[in-house]
């Protein structure tokens, strides 16, 4: 009988990590009224994000919580939106409101962390925002807050401080600006005498 060869190695392929990160927000119960009595089903919430500065959010009903998630995830990617992000912050501080939901996000400084809390931290960690302060000002629903900041973070403009510094050289010296004014001045001055 031939011996087997006990030292060779199974190669196993490595397993591909996920394109993004994903989290639940909310998992509820809810049911619907039948005919036939009522009908239990889980409603899903997931928050997705690859930390790079795309996330998304997705919103599914299913028989069980894996069926609901999958769903959920699979909506989420459908809906990632492109977040704006300066120097691991966000350009400008924004003030949103979406139903009873109110978001006041504002820029910190490197070494901040996320000051932030419930539904809004999750959403602002797996955007890759790694300094901001933010502030839940209105209801404490997770899935409205969830959708308040996505939409606050969608509405974010770049400003570019390269530019900023280039146009603050080439702004005219106030004395400048002075003369030419006190020229004009005298011009209309001089128009309206003549007139009389």
């Amino acid at each position: 009988m031939a011996e087997k060869d006990t030292n060779k190695k199974r190669i196993r392929p490595k397993k591909e990590q996920p394109e993004f990160d994903q989290q639940i927000v909310d998992l509820a119960r809810v049911t619907r009224v039948m005919a036939g009595g009522k009908r239990m089903r889980f409603r899903a919430c997931v928050v997705i994000g690859d930390k790079k500065g795309r996330v998304g959010v997705g919103l599914a009903k299913g028989k069980d919580v894996s069926l609901a998630v999958s769903k959920a995830v699979a909506k989420a990617e459908k809906n990632l939106v492109k977040v704006n992000i300066v120097d691991g912050t966000i350009p400008h501080e924004i003030y949103i409101k979406l139903g009873a939901a109110k978001i006041l996000l504002k820029p910190a400084p490197e070494g901040t962390g996320i000051i932030s809390g419930g539904a809004v931290r999750i959403v602002l960690e797996l955007a890759g925002i790694k300094n901001v302060v933010s502030k839940i000002m209105g209801t404490n629903n997770k899935v409205n807050n969830v959708d308040a900041t996505i939409k606050a973070l969608t509405m974010l403009r770049k400003v570019d401080r390269k530019a900023k510094k280039d146009n603050a050289k080439e702004v005219i010296k106030p004395e400048v600006v002075k003369a030419e004014e006190t020229k004009a001045d005298k011009k209309d001055i001089s128009q309206k005498e003549n007139k009389k």
